[in-house]
């Protein structure tokens, strides 16, 4: 038996009974008892003054290596191989992105932990199944997203210092730039640093542009799991993600 999900914002997608009680779980959650905000929305409102400066605020390295690859397989072939990468070393393990070009969806996520590792994907565990119900919440289905981390490696008590977090950054702009998805959720205060030169707190809330795609930061899963109560601002982001835009 299958189910029609209306995505916000977006065209309706089919999902099957048990992904649209995902999707109700998560609204569920969230402490959501309408498909709407609560709050009316002033449409007329001017739009924020893009913070295409604030993103440049961490400067790209110079890098000695070959440029970038210019083509997705190319670049996902060069993730799989390449030691040039940050965080890469002794005991790191490769955790390597999945979906295909053009989707409705890129999830860049902050750095693996162990369940991810364990499951060799960016997000896996609970955090993933979460996920999974987010994203059926706004008619998207999980294996539909295409999904990466800013760093591509689980290394044990490892930090991205300065130079790590801009090299991340170019090689995360050229990942969106071939990816070429319709719209962007940053998960976590790694990627705002990152991809928009400012922690979370102050990167909620704000719909931007990265590499021309509509872009918004959540909280990363395993902290929702963690401060369940902040998943109704989640929920916000979410709809926030998917408005029309102008």
């Amino acid at each position: 038996m299958a189910t029609r999900v209306a995505a916000m914002g977006g065209d309706s997608n089919h999902f099957s009974t048990a992904e649209a009680a995902s999707a109700l779980g998560w609204w569920l959650e969230a402490g959501v008892d309408a498909a709407v905000q609560e709050a009316p929305r002033d449409w007329l409102k001017p739009t924020p003054a893009p913070v295409a400066a604030v993103a440049e605020a961490i400067a790209p390295p110079v890098r000695d290596a070959e440029p970038l690859p210019d083509t997705l397989d190319l670049f996902r072939d060069w993730l799989t191989s390449s030691a040039a990468l940050p965080l890469a070393g002794a005991g790191a393990k490769r955790i390597l992105p999945h979906g295909a070009e053009g989707a409705p969806l890129m999830l860049i996520a902050e750095m693996p932990g162990p369940d991810d590792a364990a499951a060799g994907r960016p997000i896996g565990g609970e955090a993933w199944a979460l996920v999974t119900r987010m994203l059926a919440a706004i008619g998207i289905a999980a294996d539909d997203a295409y999904c990466a981390s800013l760093a591509c490696f689980h290394a044990p008590g490892a930090k991205l210092g300065a130079s790590e977090l801009a090299e991340c950054a170019e090689i995360a702009r050229r990942h969106i730039a071939l990816a070429r998805p319709q719209r962007l959720l940053l998960l976590g205060d790694a990627p705002a640093r990152a991809l928009l030169g400012k922690p979370l707190p102050a990167a909620r809330g704000h719909a931007t542009k990265v590499e021309g795609v509509r872009t918004v930061v959540t909280f990363h899963p395993r902290f929702l799991m963690q401060q369940p109560s902040n998943k109704a601002l989640a929920w916000r982001d979410l709809l926030l993600l998917m408005e029309d835009e102008a």
